[in-house]
This record gives C-alpha cells, sequence and structure tokens, in this order.
C-alpha cells in the first residue's frame, strides 16, 4: 500500500509552483501525493487560481483537493494589511485540514509538508497523534537564514531598523546585509502587528521536523552551513535542513500551450544566439506608467533585441492592496511612447501579462534576463545558465539581489530600484554593458558555471538527491 503525502502551499504561484515541483520528487519516488488547496480569497493570478490548473494539467499523477470555502475577508474595506487577513484566512482553514487529514487512515499518512507561512498547521499535525510535519521554504537558504536570525536581533529592541537606512547588519551565513533591505514590513517597530507576526511566523517555521529548501548546496554554501550551525539562533536547536532544489518546471512542449507560448517561442526561432534580453518582474511585478515609458527608451536606445513580459500598471509597487485583482490587460499602446512598437518591430517583442518564462529562458537566443530577483525566477535564471539584471520591487528580492550580485555572481544590480525609479540612462548602460563588455562576458561565465552545479545537483548521487533521499529516511526513522 502507497503512502500518501500531503502537500500545503500557500497562496501564490512562488508558492505553489515550487511546491508543484515538489511533488514530482515525490511522485518519481513512489509516493501519492495529494496537495491541499485554500480556495483564493479573489480570482486573481497573483493568489494562484490559473497556476492551480496548469499545476493540475502538468501533474495528472497528484491528487488536488481544495478544501470547503469560507468567506473571505473584506480586503477592500479593511485597515488591516492585506497578509495579515491571508495568515487570519488560513487559520480558519485549520479545521477543514483536520478533517482531510483525518479521512485518510494514519498508516498511509506519510508526512504533512506545509508552507512556509502556514505554520498554525503544524497544531493540526499535534492533533493526529504526531503526523510528521516539514516546512517548505520556496525562498533561498540565505533568505531563510537572515529571517531566522531576525526574532533575535529584534528582541528587546524598543524601535524598529527603518531608522537605520542602509547601515550593513551582520547575520551569520550571508555578506552584510543593508537594513534598508530586509523585508519592508519588518523595518517598523517590533511591537507593531505585521512586524510581531511575521517575526513570529519565521521562529514557528523552525519548530516543525526538518525544513526542505528550493536551493542547492554549492549555490548557498556558507548559508546553509550558518542554518545547521548552533550559534545561528543561540540556545535553540534548529531542525535539519534539505536543500532539494532547484524546483524548477521544465516548461511546456513546443506544440501544445497557448498562443503567447508559440509566439514567444517562434519569434526567439529567428533571432540571433545570445542576442535577446528578457524583461519580466514575476506574478505581481507591476510599475507605474512612467516607469514603463522610461524602461521603453532605455531598451530602444540599447539597441538590443529584447522580449519584454508588459504587466498592468501600479501607481505605487509598495502598495500592499497590489494583490487585488486586476480587471483588464495592460493597454499596450497607451502605455508605451508613441511609435515604440513600430521603431522596434524588427528587434522586440512585447506581450501582454505573461510568458512561458522557462522556455524562454533556456532558449538559445536569451541572453539576459532582467528580473524583480524573486526567488522562483532567479532559479530558473540559473537553470538556464542565463545572467541577471537585478531589478528588486518588493519581499525578500532586495535580500535575493544581495545574494545574487555578491554571493552568487550570476547579477549585476539595476541601481535605480534603490529611489523607486530606473532611468532610461541607466537601463541603456546596463543592458549593454551586460551584452557588450567583459563585465558582462564574466558574469556570463559565471551563470554558466551555476547551471553545470545545478545540473549536478539533481543528478543521482548529486547533493538535492541525496538530500532528498536522507529526508525520506528521516521521516521513515523518526
Amino acid at each position: 500500500m502507497k503512502q500518501t503525502v500531503v502537500l500545503y502551499p500557500g497562496a501564490g504561484a512562488g508558492h505553489i509552483i515550487p511546491m508543484g515541483e515538489l511533488a514530482k520528487a515525490f511522485l518519481n519516488r513512489g509516493y501519492d501525493v495529494t496537495m491541499v488547496i485554500v480556495p483564493p480569497p479573489f480570482k486573481s493570478a497573483a493568489l494562484g487560481a490559473s497556476h492551480v490548473e496548469r499545476l493540475a494539467a502538468a501533474n495528472p499523477s497528484m491528487s488536488i483537493h481544495v478544501l470547503p470555502p469560507i468567506p473571505a475577508p473584506d480586503f477592500a474595506g479593511s485597515a488591516k494589511h492585506p497578509f495579515l487577513l491571508v495568515l487570519q484566512l488560513m487559520r480558519q482553514y485549520n479545521e477543514r485540514l483536520e478533517n482531510f487529514l483525518r479521512s485518510i487512515p494514519r498508516q498511509r499518512l506519510h508526512s504533512l509538508v506545509i508552507d512556509m507561512f502556514c505554520v498554525d498547521a503544524i497544531d493540526v499535525a499535534g492533533k493526529l497523534g504526531g503526523v510528521p510535519v516539514y516546512t517548505f521554504v520556496p525562498s533561498g537558504a540565505s533568505a531563510l537564514a537572515v529571517l531566522t536570525q531576525l526574532p533575535t536581533l529584534m528582541a528587546g529592541r524598543q524601535t524598529g531598523l527603518k531608522e537605520l537606512g542602509d547601515t550593513r547588519l551582520e547575520f551569520l551565513g550571508v555578506p552584510p546585509m543593508p537594513a534598508s533591505h530586509l523585508v519592508a514590513e519588518l523595518l517598523e517597530h517590533p511591537e507593531e502587528e505585521l512586524c510581531k507576526t511575521m517575526l513570529s511566523i519565521f521562529e514557528r517555521g523552525m519548530d516543525s521536523m526538518g525544513v526542505l529548501v528550493n536551493t542547492f548546496e554549492s549555490l548557498e554554501r556558507r548559508a546553509v552551513q550558518a542554518l545547521r550551525d548552533p550559534l545561528c539562533v543561540p540556545g535553540k536547536a534548529l531542525p535539519p535542513i534539505y536543500c532539494v532544489g532547484p524546483l524548477v518546471g521544465g516548461g511546456g512542449a513546443r506544440n501544445g500551450g497557448n498562443t503567447e507560448r508559440q509566439e514567444c517561442l517562434a519569434w526567439l526561432d529567428a533571432q540571433p544566439e545570445r542576442s535577446v534580453v528578457l524583461l519580466c518582474f514575476g506574478s505581481m511585478g507591476a510599475f507605474s506608467a512612467e516607469q514603463t515609458r522610461e524602461i521603453a527608451v532605455g531598451l530602444e536606445k540599447s539597441g538590443h533585441r529584447f522580449l519584454w513580459v508588459v504587466r498592468m500598471t501600479a501607481a505605487n509597487v509598495d502598495d500592499p492592496k497590489r494583490l487585488m485583482p486586476r480587471q483588464s490587460e495592460p493597454d499596450i499602446d497607451a502605455l508605451l511612447p508613441e511609435g515604440f512598437l513600430e521603431r522596434t518591430k524588427d528587434r522586440g517583442l512585447v506581450v501582454k501579462s505573461w510568458a512561458p518564462q522557462v522556455d524562454v529562458l533556456n532558449h538559445p537566443a536569451t541572453g539576459a534576463f532582467v528580473t524583480h530577483c524573486g526567488w522562483n525566477s532567479t532559479m530558473e535564471g540559473v537553470t538556464a545558465g542565463v545572467p541577471m539584471l537585478c531589478w528588486p520591487l518588493y519581499a525578500e528580492q532586495k535580500m535575493n539581489k544581495v545574494f545574487m550580485t555578491e554571493d552568487m555572481g550570476v547579477g549585476m544590480e539595476m541601481q535605480g530600484y534603490e529611489t523607486g525609479f530606473v532611468k532610461a540612462e541607466e537601463m541603456e548602460k546596463k543592458v549593454r554593458l551586460l551584452m557588450e563588455s567583459d563585465v558582462g562576458r564574466d558574469l556570463r561565465t559565471r551563470a554558466a558555471a551555476r547551471k553545470k552545479e545545478a545540473e549536478a545537483a539533481l543528478k543521482d548521487g548529486g547533493s538535492s538527491q541525496a538530500a532528498f533521499v536522507q529526508f525520506l529516511s528521516d521521516v521513515e526513522n523518526r
């Protein structure tokens, strides 16, 4: 009788997609896998409704169980940060999760793997007679090392970290981190509800039996060693860390998928090798109309080929309500400078809202990637061996930028992000630097080396395969 692994992802494409890839690792080892999904509180690509459908199509051997819905909070009318409302909703689903888990015979239930933001589900496992529960971190080990050490740093502080500005903070296992680069919500006063709640989540995530991380050991060796060091959190023994990544999808078949996929890949087929710059900023990456036009001017002046995914604009990318659904696609003609599409038609392609990013990054024509530094995108860039221009927007992305540029050696930064506006001159300069100079060539060489390391980690006997086997053994022998 096969054992069943239950996966419980957080809301959002950045959490659902890598957990879907983790499911494949279990399926390949002969386990049954069920992913339990909380119904998105509103229809939005950012919260993963469409991604769940793609996930089901890509993983026909995996069961998907959508929990019976609970009325969603009033996101638009509430004064609370949307993230707090989502966490509150997730806690309300604990009873439904428990009911579902009880429907699986105990002897068949192998383990419950929860997202790093679903830590309240640890209580559910406890009610079921000690079901093995593990935390899955879709971010990297470096970010995890910082977030794990933050509660100790914040303990006893009478003020927030915002006042420290760019003062560099020392954390075990990572380069010195400017205080301003931490997750924005963690810069507030430690007694503020959002800051306090997030710190408690990071602490609780380390209370499970182990932590699966979407990375490979050689990419973030210092951070992984720090998470295994007793000095990481004085007085607390951290659980085992299993580096099981990179968990990256294989892309779509050339003759399948939708029109956008076929259009993008057909266009790339006509471009010279390593000549195209991909610009894509994740499921929630949005810019003001002014910034969008500035990007266009810089791209045009650079003279290089580009494939640019343009999403809806946002007056303020720091607006916490960016999670709210957008009702329409961007009006490309209105957003871009007059005549831009006509002038660049022989060397550029602008697509609305979505592109097959994994397929595009792995296409021979793609030579660089302008990214928001979300971890899924970072892993996709690393596994494709494509150097990156780092333009972080929100969440832990500024931290990732530090790791990518200073530790991993796979990216260079777009400095304008610090002021919230990247000028056309910098866009032009950085694209040229990456595509034309010795600096860019060195970056491409390092990116290619990281790609080989990623491939080696996933082979039989590789570090990530060995970590996953060790995890399975630890569950069996707990």
